[in-house]
């Protein structure tokens, strides 16, 4: 089946991915677009888990202040090179992270730091595991594992802090 340029851009406006990936993905589906992206969404995860043992000590971080100024949000986010950390996806990344850090008020960055024996839902209060506020389809850690295959680079949460007025 031949695959046209049209689709293979589609997926890669919609993924990020490169254009020989996304042939590659949509000549196995036989053109099929959701299974392409769900194919290259494994990759990612694949590639993800490779890089996950590679050391991220740059990277940046970002604040957000909610209008208003009542709540704000603080993350500190680490990749490998200063490179990747300049890049419009990373910088992207780390602003809607501190979107989520803001509008979620997570506890915990990961299931790792949940006390043991605790009576608390990880999905609820680990950054990493609560479903992304602009897409619920996904998780955090979802959208992070994507970004890593677009840079190719570990990219990791270190740490983030939350203030809201009035609350202690």
């Amino acid at each position: 089946m031949e695959i046209s340029i049209t689709l293979v851009k589609k997926l890669r406006d919609r993924t990020g991915v490169s254009i020989i990936e996304c042939k590659k993905a949509l000549t196995e589906t036989k053109g099929d677009l959701e299974k392409a992206i769900q194919i290259l969404r494994q990759q990612g995860l694949a590639l993800a888990e490779r890089k996950a043992n590679r050391i991220a000590t740059d990277g940046a971080i970002e604040a957000y202040v909610h209008p208003g100024g009542r709540v704000g949000a603080m993350i500190e986010v680490n990749c490998e090179t200063d490179f990747v950390a300049r890049t419009d996806e990373f910088r992207k990344l780390i602003h809607d992270l501190a979107l989520q850090v803001a509008a979620m008020a997570p506890k915990f960055v990961s299931s790792i730091e949940v006390p043991p024996n605790s009576n608390i839902e990880p999905q609820e209060v680990c950054l990493l595991l609560q479903p992304f506020i602009k897409d619920n389809s996904k998780t955090v850690q979802d959208i992070i594992n994507e970004v890593i295959a677009k840079v190719g680079e570990n990219i990791k949460v270190r740490r983030f802090a939350r203030f809201e007025l009035g609350y202690y």
